[in-house]
């Protein structure tokens, strides 16, 4: 069974840093390009950042210079790495593993996602 559990969320003062990771189990993708999405209440679910397999990686702008995708193959993990956070980049955040060869910014094109962890930034 495929899953994918990320960890790391929870309550942070703006300006503060943060590290969400994603774990996966059931199978290797590292293959993959595994991306971070964020959804926000009220809101459509966001495209943050994806890495390919061999770790080039796209920010969305609004976290551009903020915030770093990475990971770790040998651990079948992937990181996102949340610096100089805003009260506005509260939101869940799901990590999605999509098929080989897959890079974008929709999450139609993932087929393998997380729970979900809370992020929230208070002012």
């Amino acid at each position: 069974q495929v899953q994918l559990v990320e960890s790391g969320g929870g309550l942070v003062q703006a300006g503060g840093s943060r590290r969400l990771s994603c774990a996966a189990s059931g199978r290797t993708f590292s293959n993959n390009a595994m991306a971070w999405f964020r959804q926000a209440p009220g809101k459509e679910r966001e495209f943050v950042a994806v890495i390919t397999w061999n770790g080039a990686s796209i920010h969305t702008s609004s976290v551009k210079g903020r915030f770093t995708i990475s990971r770790d193959n040998a651990k079948n993990t992937v990181y996102l790495q949340m610096n100089s956070l805003k009260v506005e980049d509260t939101a869940v955040y799901y990590c999605a593993a999509g098929p080989p060869g897959t890079v974008s910014d929709s999450p139609l094109h993932y087929n393998y996602w997380g729970q979900g962890t809370q992020v929230t930034v208070s002012s």
